[in-house]
Parts: structure tokens; sequence; C-alpha cells
């Protein structure tokens, strides 16, 4: 796999964005280990994105000033980067179909729901393609990447438990019925990284 060579070009991104796209982020630590988290793009000129809370990859892109944002289609993958505290020592992962090395620079921040934002404009540095694939739409990825949103909620104040515990067992069902092994696996990731059934238990006993 290629890596970023973090040399200034005229570089672009490597894929077309529109709306908000999920992508995954790898930014670099004070231990000098690459930690991987999702994070929205939201399309246009410059491209923008906002940390929530005060996590790794906000403080990296304080520290570093950069990360490699990289597309991939595992949904484990993202499920893991979403949830839990992933680290490598390589700023790609094997998984990435396309990688981005990106400037960041805060542009603004504030507070929604109890929680503090930081919103960052992103610059391509560098980028490169690994694999080119035909697309397809499966119900099954769209419903763990729905599930990974709706369980980062559980613990805010400011979003309705069981709205949220409804949308999961809903998203729950998607998989079950349109992905196939990899979607489940990711599922019961989102299961077990999250409050998603010990909050049930809790109010069951």
């Amino acid at each position: 796999m290629t890596e970023p060579s973090g040399t200034a070009t005229d570089a672009e991104w490597p894929v077309a964005l529109r709306g908000v796209t999920e992508s995954v982020v790898a930014t670099l630590g004070p231990n000098g280990q690459w930690n991987f988290a999702a994070l929205g793009l939201h399309a246009g000129d410059p491209v923008t994105a906002r940390t929530w809370g005060a996590t790794r990859t906000r403080r990296n892109f304080h520290e570093e000033g950069e990360g490699v944002v990289q597309f991939l289609t595992d949904p484990v993958v993202f499920a893991e980067s979403a949830l839990s505290i992933l680290e490598r020592s390589s700023p790609t992962h094997p998984a990435a179909d396309a990688w981005v090395r990106v400037a960041v620079e805060q542009v603004d921040a504030g507070e929604s729901g109890g929680t503090s934002w930081a919103e960052w404009e992103l610059t391509p540095v560098d980028s490169g393609v690994e694999t080119e694939r035909v697309p397809t739409t499966n119900r099954g990825y769209g419903a763990v990447i729905e599930a990974t949103v709706a369980a980062s909620r559980l613990d805010v104040d400011a979003y309705d438990t069981d709205e949220l515990r409804a949308r999961l067992d809903y998203f729950s069902e998607v998989v079950e019925t349109c992905g196939d092994e990899r979607e489940r696996e990711a599922m019961r990731m989102v299961r077990d990284l999250t409050a998603w059934d010990r909050r049930r238990n809790d109010t069951d006993e």
C-alpha cells in the first residue's frame, strides 16, 4: 500500500464528495501511534468536518495540524474506528480503497446539547487510490453506518435513549435481513462496544 508522503502538492480529493460522506481518519497521537476514528466530510469548497467532544482526533488535529482521511467499504473496520480506540503504526489502513492526507485548520467552535464541537477546514496535501471497484448498494452496510451514529449518541443527554435503542433494533433487523457475515460481525461489535443492551438490561431489572 502506498504511504502518504507528507509533501505539499496540488493534490485533490480522490473521490467525489457530496452531502456528508462518511470516512475514517487517522491522526498521529503523542504515543507515536495513529488513531483511527470515523469522520463525516461535508462537501464544499473547502471541505469541512466537525469533531464532537474532547476526542483523540480533536486533540491530534490541534497538535499535528493534519490527518489521513481514508475511504473504505469494510463495515467492521468502520464500526471499530467509530466506537472503539483503534491504533496502528501506519496511517493507512489495509482496508482503505483510497486515502488523502489533509492539512486541517480550526475555523469555528461551539456547543450543542451539552457537547463541545470544533469545525475544521480540510485541504488535500497528498492522495492515492489503492483499489478501484464497481460500487454496489447494500442496505445492511448502510444500516451499520447508521447504527454507529445512533450508538455514539446513547450517552448524550440531548438524545432520547429509548428512541435510539428502537433505531438500533431496527438497524439490527436490516443487517440480519440484508447484510452478509461481515455486516453481522460489525453489528455485533456495535452491540458489544456500546451501552445499547446494557441500558436495556438496566431498565428491565
